[in-house]
């Protein structure tokens, strides 16, 4: 099969599939452990340069292994330039968050992102939403604003950034989906990654002439280099996996168990920092989790009336 084939999913692999999501459930907090210890030592804009130079090192022998397409076209271009853009303001705003949150509580907050994706829908492609998941959206925010109120308390404006996330995320996802329909997922991750690492190269070569310590960059123990080797590794690993699960497995199969990732977060916030969600927070991330759970069996359920609708052999 060439890098660029569509793939055929089998009933027979969607176990596989869901064997895949739950691997990148259990290893995509390892990015945001690895990101907190990092991030105690070294800037935020360092953390995120490391996080796409290292995926471009770690990627570019499975290009050659796996011998990916390496061209692409103009509008793919475009699309990678925005994919790296949206992707390095989700990390670096998420880097920022869990320098001080706890990591389930800014997961919490980001997992408002299938609602966004909603408003983005109506928005940019007049996609109609109806009253049910409108009110699911607004039960959802109710949820992060649960999530968000103690973290202001405590750290201020720093517990909002991973709504910039969410944001910037849900972008990504849309771009993503617009991409892999002619680009295998180890090219598309490994091109953004170089892209984004060119983007960030020069802002932060201004700001060191500028001496500017947000974009400061310093050479840091042996230790924390692992940290940020480790920041890479497991992004790479888990956006395979996430990769592979959709190649296996429908994404309306997998997406629920998206919210397993919250279970992970936690276990490995209090393993590595004794961080653990207050009662309200976990009252946010039950109402968040509810609602967008009700948000995907909605969208599964609209899918299946419009193939129901469908004539005979369409």
């Amino acid at each position: 099969m060439s890098a660029r084939a569509t793939p055929f999913v089998a009933d027979d692999r969607v176990p596989l599939g869901v064997l895949f999501m739950v691997l990148f459930c259990l290893t995509a907090p390892l990015i945001d452990v690895a990101a907190k210890m990092a991030a105690q030592h070294v800037t935020v804009s360092q953390v995120t340069l490391a996080r796409y130079g290292f995926q471009v090192l770690l990627m570019a022998p499975l290009m050659l292994v796996w011998r990916q397409v390496w061209g692409f076209s103009r509008t793919e271009a475009w699309l990678l330039l925005l994919r790296a853009v949206v992707g390095l303001v989700s990390t670096y705003s998420f880097v920022a968050a869990v320098q001080v949150m706890a990591i389930a509580d800014a997961l919490a907050i980001v997992f408002v992102e299938p609602f966004i994706l909603l408003a983005l829908g109506f928005l940019l492609f007049g996609e109609q939403v109806g009253p049910r998941r409108i009110i699911a959206s607004l039960v959802g925010f109710c949820g992060a604003l649960l999530v968000i109120q103690p973290n202001f308390a405590v750290f201020g404006p720093v517990a909002l950034w991973p709504l910039v996330t969410a944001l910037a995320f849900a972008f990504y996802i849309l771009v993503t989906r617009r991409l892999s329909r002619g680009m295998a997922p180890v090219a598309m991750n490994f091109h953004s990654a170089w892209i984004a690492v060119l983007i960030m190269a020069p802002v932060l070569g201004f700001g060191a002439v500028a001496d500017m310590p947000l974009l400061a960059l310093s050479w840091p123990a042996p230790v924390v280099w692992v940290q940020l080797v480790c920041v890479a590794l497991a992004a790479t690993v888990s956006h395979l996996f996430i990769s592979y699960a959709l190649r296996y497995a429908p994404s309306a199969t997998v997406a629920p168990l998206h919210y397993l990732e919250i279970v992970s977060a936690a276990a490995l916030g209090w393993l590595f920092f004794r961080d653990w969600p207050n009662l309200l927070s976990w009252a946010g991330i039950a109402v968040i989790t509810g609602a967008g759970l009700y948000i995907i069996w909605r969208e599964q359920s609209l899918a299946r009336a419009a193939r129901a609708t469908l004539p005979p052999g369409r």
